[in-house]
């Protein structure tokens, strides 16, 4: 009886122990979320997979980009930034992964951080001629400014955005003033927002600086112009993003590479995790159109990553094991 029961015993221990093998493979894992909406709902939404799917112990903890990418590389911590716009310090990045400290484990925005000039979709339509900045320079009429109707308007982001500096650039580049152009300082965030928000809602004519993924172009439809020439690095970084730079060339904007940053030391362990992590990727459209839906809907990243979840199997699906997404499933309904 003593041997029956001892043997029980040991077969319990093992079975307990061979599950408890299988849930701590991934073991306790830390997620960045920045200070921004993309990157919120992403940290939320590897939360709920990792830890439904995948048996993880996730924590999400504050973060923003240079001082997360900084402490993954010099402390290992944390153990992943869901949203890592790596070229703000690339350099560095490229040499921590090359001494075994980061991976990179997919292309979080497969289609980068795009940032450039836009027009709305319906004037696009209205005028398929106009395709490039310089087409819309062509058109001042098309685009009145605020305050003076007898020229077109640039809308700017405000002082301290890399975007409104390149942006000045650019004006200056395709010769903007000389076609009747000027250049809009529209303050802060919210003017920029509010600017084309207004323009859209009464359906006028609006040209400047915008990005995505964004709520504000999953609200509204915008049209990116194309530069009208290739990407040129060189003068990119010569004098395109230089503001005292007198002398800057028609450029493309660099497409920001936007990245999920693993730990080594996690990449090593997370087992199956990992491959889930690696899948993942999403496009600035898909992102768009939930941010907006979050914004109008004054939700959480939480509240994002679950309605996500729940209205969009046909695209997460795909990232997951067949018996990670049952358990993703159950767990959110």
């Amino acid at each position: 009886m003593k041997a029956l029961l001892l043997s029980g015993v040991m077969a319990f221990a093992l079975l307990g122990a061979a599950g408890g093998a299988s849930a701590a493979e991934c073991g306790n894992v830390t997620i960045a979320s920045m200070n921004w909406q993309s990157a919120e709902v992403l940290a939320n939404l590897d939360k709920i997979i990792l830890e439904s799917g995948y048996g993880c112990q996730a924590e999400i903890i504050q973060g923003d980009t240079i001082p997360t990418l900084t402490s993954m590389t010099e402390k290992g911590q944390p153990d992943i930034a869901p949203e890592g716009w790596i070229d703000f310090m690339r350099d560095i990045m490229d040499k921590a992964v090359a001494d075994g400290k980061l991976v990179y484990a997919s292309k979080s925005l497969s289609d980068g951080g795009v940032q450039g000039w836009w027009i709305p979709k319906y004037l696009a339509d209205a005028h398929p001629d106009i395709k490039t900045i310089d087409d819309a320079l062509k058109h001042p009429e098309l685009f009145p400014a605020p305050e003076d109707s007898s020229k077109g308007a640039v809308f700017n982001g405000p002082a301290g955005w890399g975007g409104t500096v390149a942006t000045t650039q650019f004006f200056k580049a395709y010769d903007a003033e000389k076609k009747g152009f000027t250049l809009v300082d529209t303050g802060s965030a919210a003017g920029l927002d509010g600017a084309l928000a207004k323009a859209y809602e009464r359906k006028e004519g609006w040209l400047g600086y915008y990005w995505e993924p964004t709520a504000l172009l999953g609200k509204y439809p915008m049209v990116k112009l194309d530069h009208g020439v290739e990407f040129d690095a060189a003068e990119w970084k010569r004098c395109n993003t230089v503001a005292d730079c007198p002398d800057p060339k028609k450029n493309d904007w660099e497409i920001a590479e936007v990245d999920t940053v693993v730990t080594k030391k996690f990449s090593d362990a997370a087992g199956p995790a990992m491959d889930y992590l690696k899948a993942r990727s999403w496009d600035n459209k898909t992102v768009n159109t939930l941010l907006a839906w979050m914004t109008d809907n004054q939700a959480t990243g939480e509240d994002g990553a679950k309605y996500f979840l729940k209205n969009h199997e046909d695209i997460w699906t795909k990232w997951v094991s067949a018996d990670a997404a049952e358990k993703v499933k159950a767990a959110i309904n």
